[in-house]
């Protein structure tokens, strides 16, 4: 964490957010940073209160979408955290404390994997039979130009930069035109608000609700309107753990039963397995980008899964442009993790 965060112009402005609140009794504690410019400290006064501020430098991150988003999830009937006070144009936001107890903490501690996995499928059923026609003009859209610009994270920091793999434009090109022929198969079903980034470590067990509720939802300030199947895979293809084959089915099967709207299972399919090549892809540059741009290599222990994952979702034909690009000009011995820092060409 940067001094700013700790000592400097930023904590003193955060703190002096937190005393006009009305949080001046509180004392302040940094909790573990993500791949973001987000920061995040819990407030603890002296009767047991607790709180959240989440700071996000202006000139790095926009606290609006979470306030937007948040806002149509609390809607919906599902749990997020309460907005307690905001200073939009500073980037601080203060926020309900919803505890600790992370699905990835909870797994580790032993809850039953079944239940939580089950209970998160199906706020997804639910997500998925949501109108979205009222909040278009609130949400950006994932347009195939969103989706190609993440794809081509692969190329350009995982194989050029952490590899060092020499790729010329015209093969960058190609591998660009392989992903615009398969996006039309990514469209099947219906569009929804999609979250992104659902997985264990941005949802949260809450015992004291119910049903829905019952799941915590955190980390959605990147929600887009786009294809149905685009959480269902950041849920069951997690490049954080391996999910057992019964749970992934009995997942699937329950969120179909939910959401009845979907009635072309077979595109549905083929639209996760091409959302599924696509976020591992994306992922794997992002997380190389993450090691060579920033010296974070702490995310440099998931590209193993998420090569497997990706080649798994190949077995889908429509994949098949994306599937030759990668047998012609990613040899097998690139298809691993990369060395902390990349290396040069």
């Amino acid at each position: 964490m940067s001094d700013s965060f700790v000592s400097g112009p930023r904590a003193l402005a955060r703190r002096a957010f937190w005393d006009a609140a009305g949080w001046s009794d509180a004392s302040e504690n940094a909790l573990a940073a993500d791949a973001s410019f987000r920061r995040y400290f819990r407030l603890s006064r002296p009767d047991g209160q607790r709180a959240i501020v989440m700071d996000a430098p202006p000139d790095k991150e926009d606290v609006r979408p979470f306030v937007d988003i948040a806002e149509i999830l609390k809607g919906f009937g599902y749990s997020v955290p309460e907005i307690l006070a905001a200073d939009k144009e500073a980037g601080f936001l203060l926020l309900e404390d919803l505890g600790d107890l992370t699905y990835t903490r909870a797994l580790a501690a032993g809850h039953e994997e079944r239940e939580l996995y089950c209970l998160a499928g199906d706020l997804l059923g639910d997500l998925a039979q949501r109108d979205v026609s009222e909040i278009r003009d609130r949400v950006p859209a994932y347009s195939d130009e969103k989706l190609l610009e993440e794809a081509m994270r692969f190329v350009d920091w995982y194989l050029r930069k952490a590899h060092g793999l020499a790729i010329p434009d015209d093969a960058r090109e190609e591998y660009a035109e392989a992903w615009r022929s398969v996006f039309p198969a990514a469209r099947s079903g219906p569009e929804v608000l999609v979250l992104r980034d659902f997985h264990v470590d941005n949802m949260m067990v809450l015992s004291d609700r119910r049903d829905l509720a019952a799941c915590g939802l955190l980390d959605f300030q990147d929600a887009v309107i786009g294809p149905a199947s685009y959480d269902l895979v950041s849920l069951l293809q997690d490049c954080r753990r391996d999910i057992s084959t019964a749970i992934v089915d009995e997942v699937s099967a329950r969120f179909f039963e939910s959401a009845r709207n979907i009635t072309d299972r077979e595109g549905f399919v083929r639209s996760y397995h091409v959302l599924g090549a696509q976020r591992h892809l994306k992922n794997i540059g992002g997380f190389a980008r993450q090691s060579v741009l920033l010296g974070n290599h702490s995310y440099l222990r998931f590209i193993d899964r998420m090569w497997r994952l990706t080649m798994e979702n190949f077995s889908d034909d429509a994949l098949a442009p994306v599937r030759d690009w990668i047998e012609k000009h990613v040899p097998d011995d690139y298809r691993v993790t990369p060395p902390p820092g990349g290396r040069a060409p």
